[in-house]
């Protein structure tokens, strides 16, 4: 992108598809990829006079995209309400299983102790980089890239103690089901180092 594109036409002609690209490879209802990637214009439109540095703009739409996207998962999170005892398997959603499923991680993520779900928000979902990750939290970066491996591990256990799940031969996502013993808390097994 050149670094004097200063009004929202400019972006949206450079940007626009990458954009919602961005959006597409995450959601599959293509409306609301649509809804947001006007979301996205619509925030860039109202505070692209705020940006100071226009080299820093590329940066700063992708973060209102991944921000945008956090909310669309939380607000389906609340709808769905993901918890365990809940989640019934409906042949309406199947075409969108992945999005149903990403949509319970936020809530799951809540069943991670706090050191690394800390880092595993910051990193998957307000996109830091593990050195700002490694600063923010005063640790090496080694420690960083660790706690968020960590953080993945546990998060996938969270996930499959919740729940079984089915995979084609291509490795898509066809089917799950709730596990009957995923009733119990999930802290007292991760407290342990």
């Amino acid at each position: 992108m050149k670094d004097d594109c200063k009004t929202s036409e400019e972006i949206w002609r450079q940007l626009g598809d990458q954009i919602r690209s961005f959006f597409a490879a995450r959601i599959r209802d293509h409306q609301t990829v649509e809804d947001l990637l006007q979301e996205v214009f619509v925030r860039i439109h109202s505070r692209l006079e705020s940006v100071e540095d226009h080299q820093r703009i590329r940066p700063w739409i992708f973060q209102i995209a991944r921000n945008l996207l956090t909310d669309h998962y939380r607000a389906r999170s609340r709808e769905a309400s993901p918890l365990a005892e809940e989640i019934e398997c409906d042949c309406e959603i199947e075409p969108r299983l992945e999005d149903t499923v990403i949509g319970w991680l936020p809530q799951m993520l809540d069943q991670v102790p706090d050191k690394y779900r800390v880092a595993l928000k910051l990193y998957e979902l307000e996109g830091l980089s593990q050195q700002q990750i490694a600063d923010r939290l005063d640790l090496s970066l080694s420690g960083a890239k660790s706690r968020i491996q960590r953080g993945r591990r546990k998060l996938k256990e969270v996930l499959y103690d919740c729940c079984s799940f089915e995979h084609d031969r291509r490795g898509n996502l066809i089917g799950f089901s709730r596990n009957r013993a995923s009733r119990r808390d999930f802290r007292d097994e991760f407290e342990a180092p």
